[in-house]
């Protein structure tokens, strides 16, 4: 989970107190950096939310370290095209700011939703059961050396509560009233403190194409 602002968001949007931009205006990013269709529909929901308003650059570059675990290349792009803001604007606050990462963390990452209708759904429970099949403390920045388990507050997929982040990729829908059925599907995407073999597949999926959508 990202580490709170040390002042409030309000003063923070004041355009006085952002960094100046640290690229070239002309900057732009190299092809690779494309985000496939489905992170490009989650990150434009998140910037839908704050109705494309420029002075909530923050506040989305916050939401979208959330949904990925850091800021790639491509959704800053994405986040500066649909707020209107030259791509050096959107790097030099991402690039200012310590509690933005712009390189993906090197274990795997699972993040639990803990907003109202994922906690009403059953997410607490989820991520205690997390916690106990990874042998860590949601939100310990440190992981297991393979897994890193954090809380976000909403990953606006509320009609598919509960859900879960794995690696970038939305898993919805985890069944938390049938303990048996849910350890078969956390197991099924590696999400165990001695084997991440799921997960590795699972990217290796994504990586040439035959990677599954939400289920």
């Amino acid at each position: 989970m990202t580490a709170p602002l040390s002042a409030p968001p309000s003063a923070l949007r004041r355009a006085d107190l952002l960094p100046k931009a640290v690229l070239p205006a002309e900057t732009v990013l190299p092809a690779e950096a494309v985000l496939p269709a489905e992170a490009v529909e989650r990150t434009s929901r998140l910037i839908r939310q704050h109705r494309g308003r420029s002075d909530a650059l923050i506040e989305v570059l916050h939401q979208v370290q959330e949904l990925y675990g850091y800021l790639p290349p491509g959704a800053l792009a994405q986040v500066a095209r649909e707020l209107k803001l030259p791509l050096a604007r959107v790097f030099g606050v991402a690039s200012f700011y310590h509690l933005f990462r712009l390189e993906a963390p090197t274990a795997h990452r699972c993040a639990v939703c803990l907003g109202t209708a994922c906690f009403v759904k059953g997410g607490g429970e989820l991520a205690a059961r997390l916690e106990r099949r990874l042998g860590l403390r949601l939100d310990d920045a440190a992981g297991n050396g393979t897994w890193a388990l954090e809380h976000v507050s909403c990953l606006g997929a509320c009609g598919q509560a509960p859900v879960l982040v794995v690696d970038g990729h939305l898993e919805a829908r985890l069944p938390v009233d049938d303990p048996a059925a849910l350890d078969a599907r956390l197991g099924a995407l590696g999400l165990s403190a001695d084997d991440a073999s799921g997960a590795d597949a699972r990217a290796d999926g994504r990586a040439d194409g035959s990677g599954t959508g939400a289920r």
